[in-house]
């Protein structure tokens, strides 16, 4: 075709240009954009509705924000509310692990699609161009987990759409039992991406030996409670020497909580005649070699370590779950203060001890192998605790979300904290936890959309109900989970009023049952119509919007009457709304007194009388509406 050129010289520039590209080689992620995934990609107006609140500290300005929504349009949303204001991103997105953890275009994606990478690939970058407007670009930190299914592509992906930022990874153990994996190593770990913009690095912290990567400095562990096997080793270790030490177990299969003792058996019984129940595994004092050995406690001794939380189990074998006890002299020094009693969890409501030792601050390496963060004793167990079991799989460890966060936010007591792949709400609970340690003013708003879970949708889809039915929506992750969760945790108590049990691990002595000086607010995205928006008819449905925009101090104003008043100074708010400039000289009189207000809002359609009004407020932030609010989304979606 370049030969078929008449013109010499251009046919000449052309063939030069294309051996130039064909020398050329295409690095990087190449994948394919798909459709967006059910998306509407053409202007949305959206605002936020009120679903419910939990006021645990009427004196504080402190309103942490749940918003129930499609994160692609929340985070439109959140956009123009602090655009370049946010601090810290955490986000723990679905894992694309092809067990039908998420939906494209209103489908689980499973194994067997052969677009599940890219799928997943274009979801991820859609949102996170717009997480993008978010963060400070001064100083910030977008925080992304993740496992070996998609880690190379949402690194590469990363890359690409931050090259001005440093990125590394760090591996963190979440499981330290292991899952398996068929004809593979189990896995006992995840990722943490850590993309820093600016100034942004991690702060040196006061940390446990647990943190530390040479093994020396861990030599010193006398202070270390010691968890014996409860199974006999050494001499004596057998059934046939030890028959009355022989006897079985009963233990749950999903977390190992230990059930009940069985009676020990005769020399000459099978120990393979003896049954139990769904759900429940029989643990025996199998030695590695196959042969019987025998417990180190009586029945009667294992139901008092029970009790006084002296007994755990902890992983599993080819023999089912090993279970650990302390003995006396570890009994003593908890006693005697050697030991300091942090808090009961786990399966087994086993005291979670620390020894005593001084911490130095530093920063860690990139291998983190910290016991608290193990997802099955403190991100499950802790949920279970306040919502109950089977509402929600796989929380994260309520101390490794605080802990990769507390890293870029130690230092900023007013950090504005996003979450939007908010599942089960661990982050705004680590917020509130770190808030409680040091005093700080730390914000945090989540989103999560309402979806229940693929068996779920089946049943309730055999019984004739459809999502938008209230028996559905009452069942969906943001109204079942997240929101209850977030409203037990700040008030203390579970979700049928009982007082949360045990402590904070890390804290000085701080109970669950205290809760959080702190107050949540429970948002719906909703969508308004740009005409009724633009004639001023929509106010109170906006009101909410502009209380976030203005900072969301103060609980959230709702007007009781109906139609527009004429203006709103609201210094519990630290906002003003203008909506009749007629009014505009009492306007500023009411303003002026009111040293907290920092935003006002002026409804004017004209441009040169909204900057000769906001001339009279230099010191404050101002917006024009509607005109600021339409113009930004009608604006922003062809970018």
């Amino acid at each position: 075709m370049i030969a078929q050129i008449k013109d010499d010289d251009l046919r000449s520039r052309i063939d030069a240009e294309l051996k130039r590209l064909l020398k050329q080689k295409k690095f990087g992620l190449v994948f394919e954009d798909h459709m967006p995934e059910g998306l509407n990609e053409g202007p949305i107006y959206p605002t936020l509705r009120i679903m419910d609140q939990v006021l645990h500290a009427p004196d504080k300005d402190l309103w942490h924000a749940l918003i129930e929504a499609d994160n692609y349009y929340a985070l439109q949303l959140l956009a123009y509310l602090y655009p370049g204001m946010v601090d810290c991103i955490y986000i723990d997105p679905p894992y694309n692990t092809g067990a039908k953890d998420w939906k494209y275009n209103n489908d689980y994606v499973d194994s067997s699609d052969l677009y599940r990478h890219s799928k997943w690939l274009s979801m991820m970058k859609r949102r996170l161009l717009l997480a993008k407007k978010l963060l400070n670009p001064k100083d910030s930190v977008l925080i992304v987990t993740i496992d070996e299914k998609e880690y190379l592509h949402l690194g590469c992906l990363l890359e690409e759409l931050f090259p001005e930022a440093r990125i590394q990874m760090v591996s963190s153990v979440i499981n330290p039992t292991g899952v398996a994996r068929i004809g593979g190593f189990a896995r006992t770990d995840e990722y943490i991406f850590f993309v820093q913009f600016g100034d942004c690095t991690p702060l040196a912290l006061p940390l446990g030996k647990e943190w530390l990567i040479n093994e020396s400095e861990k030599s010193d562990t006398s202070n270390t409670p010691f968890w014996r096997m409860l199974r006999r080793s050494g001499s004596h270790d057998t059934r046939v020497e030890r028959p009355n030490l022989f006897y079985p177990i009963y233990v749950s299969s999903y977390d190992g909580k230990i059930l009940r003792c069985g009676e020990s058996l005769n020399i000459s019984d099978d120990r393979n005649a003896i049954l139990c129940a769904d759900n429940e595994e029989i643990i025996w004092p199998i030695k590695k070699n196959g042969e019987e050995g025998c417990w180190q406690l009586s029945q009667e001794k294992v139901y008092e370590r029970l009790d006084g939380g002296y007994i755990r189990s902890i992983s599993r074998n080819e023999n089912g779950w090993v279970i650990t006890y302390l003995a006396e002299g570890e009994i003593e020094k908890i006693n005697d203060g050697t030991y300091k009693i942090m808090s009961r969890g786990g399966s087994n409501n086993e005291l979670q001890l620390k020894g005593t030792e001084t911490k130095r601050s530093f920063i860690p390496g990139t291998q983190w192998r910290i016991p608290i963060h193990s997802a099955r004793h403190y991100g499950s167990a802790i949920l279970n605790a306040i919502i109950g079991q089977g509402r929600f799989s796989f929380p994260k460890s309520l101390y490794a979300v605080h802990d990769t966060i507390r890293f870029f936010v130690a230092n900023k007591p007013n950090a504005l904290i996003v979450d939007f792949f908010a599942g089960s709400g661990t982050t705004l609970h680590a917020v509130n936890l770190l808030n409680a340690e040091d005093g700080g003013n730390r914000r945090c708003i989540m989103v999560t959309n309402n979806e229940v879970s693929e068996q779920e949708a089946k049943t309730l889809t055999k019984q004739g109900l459809k999502p938008g039915d209230e028996e559905w929506e009452r069942l969906g992750i943001a109204r079942y989970v997240n929101w209850p969760r977030t409203v037990c945790s700040i008030e203390g108590h579970d979700v049928n009023g009982q007082p949360l049990k045990g402590e904070y691990l890390g804290t000085d002595h701080r109970q669950m049952k205290e809760g959080f000086e702190s107050n949540c607010v429970f948002f719906k995205l909703d969508f308004l119509d740009k005409t009724q928006v633009a004639l001023g008819r929509q106010f109170r449905e906006l009101l909410p919007m502009l209380w976030m925009k203005a900072g969301a101090f103060g609980q959230c104003p709702q007007l009781e009457k109906d139609g527009v008043p004429e203006m709103l100074v609201l210094p519990e708010n630290h906002f003003a709304v203008l909506t009749d400039e007629k009014s505009f000289g009492q306007f500023v009189d009411e303003v002026d007194k009111h040293e907290d207000i920092t935003m006002i809002y002026l409804v004017v359609d004209s441009d040169m009388m909204y900057k000769e009004m906001a001339k009279h407020f230099p010191k404050r932030q101002t917006c024009q509406l509607y005109r600021d609010y339409l113009d930004n989304f009608r604006i922003n979606v062809t970018r």
